[in-house]
């Protein structure tokens, strides 16, 4: 008789304050050990309903090589079924089987389960004979590696006959001599390519640096793409910098136990990075399938993978939270900004990424201080620009979402969490300079995905032309542009830094930082002249500008749309007049005329 899951309210109120002891995330794996338990018995239901799922592998031998081996290797294998290639390739099957997702032949995607039967006999030491799915001349074994098959096209996707015993695997392809290979044990060959390892340092588990599994992206399979040893050298340096900053960290929000990663998969453009909605060279994403594992595009230095790791784990223990609990209702309509983000999120998505960005702000916070780590000093701006952006996310989920009771539970622990570091002090050029740079990046977010409704439009020019005061209106329609994908904050880069170099004419962003409000507006208003689409980045600027000449003015940054609408009926010298009229109403007509 199994006993029912339920996770403590101290063990709860851990996770969803954005930490977790080594107690509340192991919970959450024996969480997710159970939804993969159930999502392998909802997958032999299927072939036990339909074995011509598998077209021409045998249904019939798989049950019996996994039943043997976790009865003799029971910790082994459980591990194995626990891993995130199968986590990935058991979720992307079932999609598969419920018509959600599409793929290569349907039984060589439900046939990966034969591969998971024979790594099981090979961890166990067990005998088996299976017939596993071959796809572009190679075998895949879930998290030991791809077995490479002579005389087999790249497009093949075919049976092949496999035989394990002793932990020896041999894999009878028909148009050669028989491929055999130790896979526990056997280096790198022609014929053999383990899963990468890094290592984590004496005694702690290795992370793998999974390169080969074709289910390793976040859903659709993909073909192998091996790192080159150089490449594979500079991960494990940039991992090992990156395991020395996390060992230093505390143990609250932001902090992170490397032995507690299990998978990174390094991530490249494979066509085009164009329209993606955050930089490509800081790309990182993970699946709610795959528990601690996560794609990542190299990074820079030891710092960035670190803070990197500890945002994508952050995914992690919220992806399985949500295995456990429902959260929030919502109909995914994306209209929110998400300050980490250059395209609207729906409320799903804001919750991940404040839940994730709670994990940023505290990884930054643990840093200050940490010249080693730190040596440029970013540590400080980069903690009081994180919070306040965090804080103002949780409050959006606070007023917008329809959340559930452990919902409503986990947005309080995290708001208490950040109100927390915000009552921290910081220097206070450090702050205002964080503060400037978020009302920034909101203020272009804005002009970039919203705009007014026709009828919004039509109102405020009206008003305008008849000297009357400006209407409120209605809430902005969502309209990003597709094409535009990620938009570099140049401005951001600026405030952080707290300066520019000298010695050349500064640029209108580097006039406005430098608190040259003045010169900073006759600049941006200088690159807006001229017939066309108004460049959004010109714009905020413009209108940041006009908001440090003219305090009172400052609303016009909450809706920076509305005088976007009207600057088609004003020429640029009166755009001053506009933007008092539409701050201040009436008590400007004279002046807007």
């Amino acid at each position: 008789m199994f006993a029912p899951i339920r996770m403590s309210g101290p063990l709860f109120d851990e996770i969803a304050a954005g930490g977790g002891s080594p107690e509340a995330v192991a919970f959450l794996v024996r969480g997710e050990r159970t939804r993969r338990l159930l999502l392998l018995r909802e997958l032999f239901d299927l072939l036990d309903a339909d074995p011509g799922i598998l077209g021409p592998l045998d249904a019939r031998t798989v049950w019996p090589t996994l039943e043997a081996a976790a009865a003799r290797a029971p910790e082994p294998v459980e591990a194995l079924l626990l891993t995130p290639q199968v986590g990935s390739w058991l979720a992307h099957t079932l999609r598969r089987l419920h018509g959600t997702a599409s793929g290569p032949p349907l039984w060589a995607d439900a046939g990966q389960i034969a591969a998971v039967a024979a790594a099981a006999a090979v961890h166990a030491g067990t005998a088996a004979e299976l017939l596993l799915p071959a796809r572009g001349g190679t075998v895949s074994l879930p998290a030991l590696g791809l077995v490479r098959l002579p005389g087999h096209d790249e497009d093949d996707h075919l049976p092949v006959s496999v035989v394990v015993a002793d932990g020896t695997l041999t894999v009878r392809t028909g148009r050669g001599p028989d491929v055999v290979v130790r896979p526990l044990t056997e280096p790198e060959s022609g014929k053999w390519l383990p899963v990468h390892r890094l290592d984590t340092g004496p005694g702690a588990p290795a992370v793998q640096l999974d390169d080969l599994d074709p289910y390793r992206d976040l859903d659709e399979p993909i073909a192998p793409a091996r790192l080159a040893p150089g490449e594979v050298r500079a991960w494990q340096s940039l991992f090992d910098d990156a395991v020395a900053i996390l060992r230093r960290g505390g143990t609250g929000p932001g902090s992170l136990r490397p032995g507690e990663i299990s998978r990174i998969v390094p991530w490249h453009a494979r066509d085009s990075a164009t329209g993606l909605p955050v930089p490509a060279e800081g790309l990182s994403a993970s699946t709610g399938d795959a528990f601690a594992s996560m794609v990542i595009a190299r990074p820079p230095d030891g710092l960035a993978l670190a803070e990197t790791l500890v945002h994508e784990f952050q995914h992690s223990k919220l992806g399985a939270l949500l295995h456990l609990f429902p959260l929030l209702d919502d109909d995914r309509s994306e209209r929110h900004y998400a300050p980490w983000r250059a395209d609207p999120r729906h409320l799903p998505g804001l919750l991940h990424g404040a839940y994730a960005f709670v994990g940023v702000t505290g990884f930054w916070r643990e840093r200050i201080g940490d010249t080693e780590a730190d040596p440029a000093g970013r540590a400080p701006f980069l903690f009081a620009l994180r919070r306040i952006q965090t804080r103002l996310v949780l409050r959006t989920l606070a007023t917008r979402a329809r959340l559930t009771e452990p919902g409503l539970r986990l947005v309080t622990r995290l708001s208490e969490t950040v109100d927390g570091w915000l009552r921290e002090p910081l220097a206070a050029g450090t702050v205002a300079r964080a503060r400037a740079s978020a009302v920034s990046h909101r203020v272009e977010w804005r002009l970039r995905n919203l705009r007014c409704s026709e009828g919004d439009k039509d109102t405020l020019v009206k008003a305008l032309r008849s000297g009357s005061a400006p209407v409120p209106g209605g809430e902005p329609l969502v309209a990003p542009d597709p094409g535009r994908g990620h938009w570099q904050d140049g401005r951001a880069r600026l405030y952080r830094l707290g300066g520019f170099e000298s010695g050349r004419p500064p640029t209108a962003d580097e006039l406005l930082v430098a608190g040259d409000t003045e010169a900073a507006r006759a600049a941006y208003t200088a690159q807006l002249r001229g017939p066309g689409a108004r460049d959004p980045h010109a714009l905020a600027g413009w209108l940041l500008a006009h908001a440090a000449l003219y305090p009172g003015d400052r609303r016009l940054l909450a809706r920076p749309e509305r005088f976007a609408a009207l600057l088609g009926t004003t020429s640029p010298d009166r755009w001053t007049q506009t933007a008092h009229w539409l701050a201040g109403g009436p008590a400007a007509l004279g002046e807007a005329r």
